[in-house]
């Protein structure tokens, strides 16, 4: 049953439309966590889609594509909303501009009423053009990849087996294409028999690659302590009980003691009591500590985070800095532009300073001596190759330090902890996602729970029992395929519109109407 046009009248006001945009545009955000409606995903793009498509001009259609993507940024971001107030709606509404052309591709494919080729091509077209969006937006300068739409699917067996193929992108590029799909099923009755083939053929090749996928074969565990103090104001006192709760783990021989981001607010070389503390905590447990040191350093100029290595006999020359800082919260972009975000949110200060290189650490000793990890702090989490990088280097575990107890009321804390999984599926390896106030959480090399995570409302020191594995994922050898794969099909589509253009050119002018003739004037009555 088709709803009568003039129920839409009021989509003709560029107001309301423009309010009913943004309020589909950020229907997506119910998919990531923490409501995790992980299936609504595939339908979530559908409202959004179908007012685009009703644009009445080209424009109109990328305006919508733009204030659809103008509040899905809001919802997904929205718990930064305590740090920069307004400020966040200045800063959706230029990463949405990257929407613009979306919003065109999805008018042109499926506006109307689309042929059959038109509507099959919107399958490739459509998602491909999305996806240019998120790789756009996931420069560390414009916020970085948090948000993705094949992120939404971090607890979802077959879709984890596809990120072992190609990536997270694989997984936003099948989830815009079956939302396509399903616009076309509603709106272009005769393109229903080739989508639906389509769509069936994408099912049966989703289940191919999953049964295809090499899964990585394990090879051992190793225990791996989380360190969570929770909720803990100043450095010392956040220091003192993470010491405690450190303390806790004698006798349950860990490999591996992990503290969260910023856990240590002194640079151990000007504090070697801090330094020997950690060291006497090594020798009780048995284990290295991995710390996470926020601080000015003695060496370089300007304050730096970075994982610090802690053995028995104090740091071990383990050090990694941080090397993709937060856009605001570390750092501000064009600061002598920008500045002024400092007195509007909470903004960084003072920049802090980046780290040159990624590092793999070497656990000296017996035990779990030889173990190779490769951490990554915060926001680095985020982007897939930073951990692709570390799994090529050797990388044996992947350990995260975080901390977002600025948010530990809202859904980042979980948003954050679910990137891991997706992470561990990539790369086939496991990962230790260890932060200051939760959510703490581990994942096996398939993207699978291993063991129970900490929530925001725990403060503990828990032993993990980590599978390793070894072997290669077919993204770690072959990186981010997808995103090539998207951008030929949008040069093709560009090729093609230009040699259609050059034809209708090229093309002699359609002839006139036939002169008459006399004699057939002369014919006609009355003449």
């Amino acid at each position: 049953m088709r709803i009568p046009a003039d129920r839409w009248h009021w989509l003709s006001s560029p107001w309301w439309r423009g309010l009913v945009a943004v309020a589909v545009g950020a229907l997506p955000a119910l998919a990531f966590p923490a409501p995790s409606l992980w299936w609504f995903a595939y339908v979530a793009l559908v409202p959004w889609m179908l007012l685009i498509r009703s644009a009445p001009t080209g424009r109109r259609a990328a305006l919508d594509g733009w204030l659809g993507a103008t509040g899905f940024m809001i919802a997904v971001h929205h718990w930064l909303m305590p740090s920069l107030h307004v400020f966040i709606v200045v800063l959706a509404g230029l990463l949405a501009l990257l929407w613009l052309p979306w919003g065109w591709l999805v008018r042109w494919t499926l506006g109307g009423a689309p042929s059959v080729r038109r509507a099959t091509a919107a399958l490739a077209v459509v998602p491909s053009g999305w996806l240019m969006a998120e790789l756009v937006r996931s420069w560390e300068g414009l916020g970085g990849p948090w948000g993705l739409l094949g992120s939404s699917q971090w607890q979802v067996a077959p879709a984890l087996r596809l990120v072992s193929v190609g990536g997270v992108w694989l997984v936003s590029l099948l989830v815009v294409a079956v939302n396509t799909g399903v616009v076309v099923l509603l709106t272009a009755p005769a393109a229903r028999r080739p989508v639906v083939a389509a769509l069936v053929a994408c099912a049966v090749a989703v289940g191919a690659v999953s049964a295809w996928a090499p899964r990585p074969e394990q090879t051992g565990r190793v225990r791996v302590a989380v360190v969570q103090p929770g909720v803990v104001s100043g450095p010392e006192r956040r220091f003192a009980l993470s010491e405690a709760l450190t303390r806790d783990l004698a006798g349950r021989d860990p490999d591996l003691v992990v503290w969260g981001e910023s856990s240590v607010g002194a640079d151990l070389t000007e504090r070697p009591d801090l330094a020997a503390r950690l060291a006497a905590l090594s020798r009780l447990v048995g284990a290295e500590v991995l710390v996470n040191v926020d601080a000015r350093r003695s060496d370089r100029p300007g304050i730096f985070k970075s994982s610090v290595l802690v053995g028995p006999e104090g740091v071990t020359g383990g050090r990694y800095d941080k090397m993709r800082l937060v856009p605001f919260g570390e750092y501000v972009p064009a600061r002598s532009l920008l500045g002024w975000a400092t007195a509007v949110g909470k903004a960084a200060g003072e920049d802090r300073r980046r780290g040159t290189s990624p590092v793999v650490m070497t656990l000296p000793g017996g035990g779990a001596g030889g173990l190779r990890v490769g951490p990554l702090v915060c926001f680095e989490s985020a982007f897939p190759d930073m951990s692709r990088e570390l799994t090529r280097r050797g990388a044996q575990v992947l350990v995260t330090q975080s901390a977002t107890s600025t948010f530990q009321h809202s859904w980042a804390p979980e948003q954050h902890a679910s990137l891991a999984a997706l992470r561990a599926a990539e790369n086939g390896r496991p990962v230790v996602h260890a932060t200051l106030t939760g959510v703490s959480a581990v994942f096996g090399p398939r993207g699978e729970r291993a063991g129970s995570p900490l929530g925001t409302d725990a403060s503990a020191s828990v032993v993990y029992d980590v599978p390793l594995a070894e072997g290669s994922t077919v993204y770690v050898r072959a990186g981010d395929w997808p995103v090539h794969g998207a951008l030929a099909v949008l040069v093709l589509l560009g090729a093609a519109g230009a040699v259609r253009a050059l034809r209708r050119r090229a093309a002699p002018p359609p002839p006139g109407p036939p002169a008459r003739t006399a004699r057939a004037s002369a014919a006609r009555p009355g003449r």
